[in-house]
């Protein structure tokens, strides 16, 4: 992980990060543009960091937490944000009547492969707010971003997105598909990012909550997002006939 960041070089941003776009595959594969985001977080401080992650097994409920009081990486445990939590849980109550769903013991990978770049690049100065989408409609993404933005927009907070691009199309598709993805993006588009879902013309996993920190990045005053890295796994695999992209970016916010 240390050589990923020491590897990792990225443009003057024109602003102070408050998001970030992540992939989530395992380090042997997207680490090195993982890197790059997290990269940008070097000499800063959060109170608290949200990371929204898809949730690829099925749960009854859409929105889900943990139950757990912390988790837990080998380089030691990352205690949740318990009051932030409650709060974020009583905003989508009133607003929808539905709030977040604590799980147990849960395997979503989506969401912890990105602690141990935090815990690299922040220390252990930090708890954590992970929210997992098993629903990924646009409605459900647009109404959690209003709920995170409101409910995080005084606080000193880190939102990160977790997401792969494509997934298993050659790699002149992929760079077809992820293009149009990592374009919108860039446009500060989570209603584009739904559209080309919509028309079949691109995809991400966690396209959801890319589009959920989006809208939450826009009440907390962004109006920026830089793309840093763009690579697929054929650069360890070598098979470039079935592929998955990976994406890195940053979301900022005037100084």
């Amino acid at each position: 992980m240390a050589r990923y960041l020491e590897a990792a070089s990225n443009p003057d941003l024109p602003g102070e990060v408050i998001g970030l776009v992540a992939p989530h595959a395992g380090y042997r594969y997207s680490g090195h543009v993982a890197a790059h985001a997290f990269k940008t977080l070097q000499g800063r401080l959060f109170d608290s960091v949200l990371v929204v992650a898809p949730l690829h097994q099925y749960h009854p409920q859409p929105i889900l937490t943990s139950a757990h009081c912390a988790y837990r990486t080998p380089l030691g445990d990352i205690p949740l944000a318990s009051e932030t939590l409650q709060a974020i849980s009583r905003m989508l109550e009133d607003r929808t009547g539905l709030s977040l769903a604590r799980v147990t013991h849960d395997q979503e990978h989506s969401l912890e492969i990105e602690l141990p770049f935090l815990q690299v690049v922040l220390g252990e100065r930090f708890d954590l707010i992970p929210i997992m989408l098993r629903d990924q409609s646009r409605e459900t993404a647009r109404v959690l971003g209003e709920v995170l933005g409101e409910a995080l927009k005084e606080k000193n907070c880190l939102m990160v997105a977790s997401t792969d691009l494509s997934h298993f199309y050659s790699e002149n598709q992929a760079h077809q598909l992820d293009e149009r993805v990592l374009e919108a993006l860039a446009r500060f588009s989570p209603e584009g990012l739904f559209d080309l879902k919509q028309r079949g013309e691109g995809q991400a996993c966690g396209l959801a909550p890319m589009a959920a920190v989006l809208w939450a990045s826009q009440i907390m005053g962004a109006d920026k997002v830089t793309l840093l890295k763009y690579d697929t796994s054929a650069s360890t695999t070598g098979d470039r006939g079935s592929v998955v992209g990976y994406g890195a970016a940053a979301i900022t916010r005037p100084v």
